[in-house]
């Protein structure tokens, strides 16, 4: 039943008693594939997802600057600078002094300074001190607010805060001439 090779055996398994590998014969290997049938190509998945574009500044971190990024942002910290991602998230813990830019805004923490969003939340525990612009705005029972809100539809004239700012032109030298082109109307 079991067949037992001998250990000083002085074949090719170099006494190990490990049979060698079997080398492959051309009548193995089909000259034809076989035709299976084409694989469905699975369903395309969202480019980044949450986990993988989400910055966190943790709590007990204080950090001064600017943070803009097209990904998405976790204040459970101390922030003093402005903040422009596409979706930002203050923690009950955390606390921003400066303007927030955001697609989306969850607020739960502090913010003193104005707001700029198509879509605002402020939970129960959140403080805010500062004007809101934005599209949509809820406000849960118990979150502090002082200051204006103004609702920006993409018609209304105050509507481009919502978007990214122009990159500013270049100055111009003092001493550069510069040429004046009026408009005037076809006759």
């Amino acid at each position: 039943m079991f067949n037992k090779s001998k250990p000083f055996d002085n074949g090719p398994s170099s006494g190990m008693g490990i049979p060698p590998a079997p080398e492959p014969t051309p009548a193995a290997t089909p000259s034809v594939a076989p035709t299976a049938a084409p694989r469905a190509p699975e369903p395309s998945r969202p480019a980044a997802s949450r986990s993988s574009s989400l910055s966190t500044l943790s709590a007990g971190v204080k950090y001064e600057g600017n943070i803009s990024g097209a990904g998405e942002l976790q204040v459970d910290g101390s922030l003093k600078g402005d903040i422009r991602v596409v979706r930002v998230t203050i923690g009950e813990g955390g606390s921003v002094e400066g303007t927030v830019h955001a697609d989306i805004l969850e607020v739960r923490g502090r913010v003193s300074g104005a707001i700029v969003a198509k879509q605002v939340k402020l939970f129960a525990t959140a403080r805010i001190e500062g004007d809101i612009t934005q599209e949509q705005l809820s406000i849960e029972q118990g979150a502090w607010f002082q200051g204006r809100c103004t609702q920006a539809k993409r018609d209304t004239p105050g509507a481009n805060m919502l978007d990214a700012p122009a990159p500013a032109e270049k100055p111009v030298a003092a001493n550069a001439k510069t040429d004046k082109v009026e408009a005037k109307p076809a006759a």
